[in-house]
């Protein structure tokens, strides 16, 4: 189906997850679909869309808020589309090395909507993020940027080919 209209939302604290759906949506307009970035908190209705990638930052195992009350708040339309959802958190290199199932909050969101499909790509730590718990992090010396590009955008391949063959 070329022209399909995907809408890639994401809800992040720090930026990190709204950076990996810039990248997504940048993948899928190459492919050839047409794509569109949002905030999860931001969307209200899903017909314009053909399709929806979601992700959340992941905060102690579950996504951000916008997140999780974007599948409560379109849980409906959002069954009647194809669905794929991404976590972006591990602040080490673990994503990149192997496979990181959906924490067991993310599953019970990907069931609410029926998500075909799900990755968990690294995160981000700032150097000065929001968030007593991640400015204690990173004064620990854990800030650093562990999102692998090369990664995202094969995963954002693969949702395109499946959506082009529909």
């Amino acid at each position: 189906m070329t022209g399909e209209r995907v809408l890639v939302a994401y809800g992040t604290q720090n930026g990190a997850t709204a950076g990996i759906a810039e990248e997504i949506a940048a993948t899928l307009t190459k492919d050839g679909l047409s794509a569109e970035v949002r905030s999860a908190a931001d969307v209200d209705d899903l017909s314009p869309y053909d399709a929806v990638v979601l992700g959340g930052g992941l905060y102690a195992g579950r996504w951000q808020r916008d997140a999780r009350r974007f599948t409560r708040r379109l849980k409906s339309p959002l069954r009647e589309v194809p669905v794929w959802c991404f976590s972006s958190g591990p602040l080490d290199a673990t994503a990149g090395q192997k496979e990181v199932p959906p924490t067991r909050a993310v599953r019970r969101e990907m069931s609410r909507v029926g998500a075909r499909g799900h990755t968990t790509f690294g995160g981000r730590l700032d150097p000065d993020p929001q968030g007593r718990l991640a400015r204690s992090m990173a004064k620990r010396g854990m800030a650093h940027d562990w999102r692998d590009f090369d990664q995202i955008r094969s995963w954002a391949h693969t949702i395109a080919a499946d959506l082009l063959k529909e």
